[in-house]
């Protein structure tokens, strides 16, 4: 029995009610004589509601086993779920969304929130009755969930916007310190660092363009996804701009740039044309190669996808020289008969023999690829030796001398087959290129995923300057500079490998100063320098190795000329001097040797002067 102080019921509960008086009125009579409510649970009367069965319900079902049928308890008050004592004030609006409680012909009932649209879609009888009352209560709150809809929506609006518009020294001041910082070093230092080199403020600002909003897997006119038709132009535009700057038939060779690197590009190319553990030959690192053309180490552990994945040899330059030895290298691949050879490295200062390369190839039935990253600036300037000329596929970088965003490409031969044996290039066989499908299923989809469409602008960008006049002068400056640098150092009693450069970088063996080139490099960093470490014929690995890589690129792209090359000889030999004297005071220990480098004057006076000199060229992209 509920409380004699309960709540009034709410209006949901009343009309439920109605309701079920309205239905099992006309079966009251026979529900009376045909059944047996004594015992509640052999009913078959479903009404369309959870029954709550607890034990004391069925107690009060058995008490009054003998009564006539009541479809309600005796009272009619309703009890509202959480009441105490049938306390509350009654207002529909504090009781409206608690679940009530009754008792039907003894079941324990409880009504749920009513929830919009329970009685809707309308039907007949009393059932349209209530459909009409619960669509009426809708409709008087809908205007005021309307309302606080709307403004809801409108400050989600102003979140987005506020989030959207933000620069980025308010949106994240810490990475925007960092960052401004990053541009001050670029700016008061030395750049020699061979691959590095700075974009213009065009290809800048496609890289930070709404470009980097867009997914686009696949290729141009085939695509993954909807609304790519301009990405797909920008992406044809990019490689006939690719062909026009190096010079070459689009019926002859084909073009994908969507790499992410030259060595994403290397390990496509070998995906694409090789099975696992088919044999690929290049260049050690040691000799200037690269790692990405399956280099491993004197003990055997394999430092790169290619050399995990594929079997390879490295071939090696003359010890004596440091000029690639071509004899030895034809009988490595005579023996060895790799389906893939390639010419090309990071750190080789001389001009490459792809005449020789070709008949190599040939001769052990090779693929003949070049790695051109570090000299395809001076390809398309026609600077040096084509690799076009020979090379059945040619990769490179989109950055380094090309002066663009960082990146890779691929170009491949298509079309028929003109080779013949021997290196020339006349009507030979008529079988067909069959690099084109294998090399863009192995960029996308085995090896990536959607292109970065804000490089692909910038490389377009960059392809268009590189086709110039003013780029052919750039470069024909780079290799002047780097001259002028070598002679320089030579007159300075250093030694070079090969003893001087045919292309943009100098190879400097520090062994005669008795130092490597991880200590040296570390002293030029402290002086606003920046060079790299890279291993020498004959060292062990490049964690510690002999020698630096110092490349003219960047500076030139500032605007330094030969005296400026000069005058950075002289840093770089009073540098020497500096690691040389804090080796001789503190030891080899890198420990020991990194405290004597510590509020070292010689060095912060070096580091003003080189500020000094660097601060007076321009650096293009931003302004200063």
């Amino acid at each position: 029995m509920l409380p004699s102080a309960a709540a009034p019921p709410t209006p949901a509960a009343a009309r439920l009610r109605l309701w079920l008086r309205f239905r099992l009125r006309r079966f009251g009579e026979n529900l009376e004589e045909g059944m047996d409510l004594s015992r509640p649970g052999s009913s078959d009367l479903s009404l369309g509601l959870h029954p709550h069965a607890h034990a004391n319900a069925h107690a009060r079902v058995h008490a009054r086993a003998a009564t006539p049928l009541r479809l309600f308890d005796d009272s009619d008050d309703v009890k509202t779920e959480g009441s105490v004592g049938g306390g509350g004030d009654g207002e529909d609006g504090d009781d409206e969304g608690a679940d009530q409680h009754f008792s039907l012909l003894g079941h324990s009932l409880c009504v749920k929130r009513p929830r919009r649209g329970l009685f809707g879609g309308g039907g007949g009888g009393g059932g349209g009755e209530a459909s009409s009352c619960s669509s009426s209560s809708a409709a008087a709150m809908r205007p005021a969930k309307r309302h606080a809809s709307g403004a809801d929506l409108e400050a989600r609006r102003g979140a987005v916007r506020a989030w959207g518009n933000q620069p980025l020294a308010e949106a994240d001041p810490d990475v925007h310190a960092l960052m401004e910082r990053e541009r001050e070093r670029q700016v008061r230092g030395i750049e020699l660092i061979a691959s590095e080199n700075f974009v213009c403020r065009a290809v800048l600002d496609a890289l930070g363009s709404h470009l980097t909003n867009k997914y686009s897997e696949g290729h141009p006119g085939a695509r993954y996804y909807g609304g790519n038709q301009h990405i797909d132009a920008i992406e044809r535009l990019c490689h006939e701009r690719a062909c026009t700057a190096f010079g070459l038939d689009p019926a002859c060779w084909g073009v994908n740039v969507q790499p992410y690197s030259c060595t994403s590009a290397n390990l496509a190319v070998y995906t694409g044309l090789l099975l696992p553990n088919d044999r690929i030959m290049g260049l050690e690192p040691p000799s200037g190669g690269h790692v990405s053309h399956g280099y491993y180490t004197p003990s055997g552990k394999k430092v790169s996808g290619a050399s995990i994945f594929f079997e390879s040899l490295s071939y090696k330059v003359n010890p004596q020289t440091g000029y690639i030895d071509y004899d030895k290298l034809e009988d490595r691949a005579m023996d060895f008969h790799p389906k893939i050879l390639i010419c090309g490295g990071s750190s080789y200062p001389r001009e490459w023999d792809f005449a020789r390369m070709r008949l190599i190839a040939d001769k052990c039935g090779a693929v003949l690829m070049c790695d051109m990253a570090h000299i395809s600036g001076l390809v398309a300037a026609k600077e040096c030796r084509s690799p076009f000329d020979y090379c059945d596929v040619v990769t490179s970088t989109t950055h380094k001398n090309l002066r663009g965003p960082r990146g890779g490409i691929i170009f491949f031969r298509k079309g028929k087959n003109m080779r013949k044996r021997g290196g020339s290039f006349s009507q030979g066989d008529e079988n067909d290129y069959d690099f084109e499908d294998k090399i863009n299923f192995a960029v996308f989809p085995s090896l990536q995923g959607g292109p970065h469409n804000n490089h692909i602008a910038a490389l377009a960008i960059t392809l268009k300057q590189v086709a110039t006049p003013e780029y052919k002068a750039y470069i024909q400056q780079v290799k002047k500079n780097a001259q002028a640098l070598a002679s320089a150092l030579l007159r300075r009693k250093c030694r070079l490998v090969t003893g001087g450069t045919d292309n943009h970088l100098v190879l400097w063996d520090l062994r005669t100063f008795g130092l490597t080139g991880k200590n040296f490099e570390k002293v030029c960093e402290l002086c606003h320098i920046s060079i790299n470490k890279t291993p020498i014929y004959g060292d062990n690995g490049s964690i510690s190795p002999g020698g630096v890589r110092i490349g003219t690129p960047a500076m030139t792209t500032r605007g330094c000329l030969e005296d400026d090359f000069e005058v950075i000889a002289d840093f770089l030999i009073r540098a020497t001097q500096i690691a040389g004297s804090v080796l001789k005071q503190h030891g080899k220990v890198q420990k020991e040797f990194l405290r004597g480098l510590e509020n070292n004057k010689d060095i912060i006076e070096l580091g003003n002067q080189v500020e000094a000199f660097a601060s007076q060229f321009a650096m293009p992209g931003f302004d200063v």
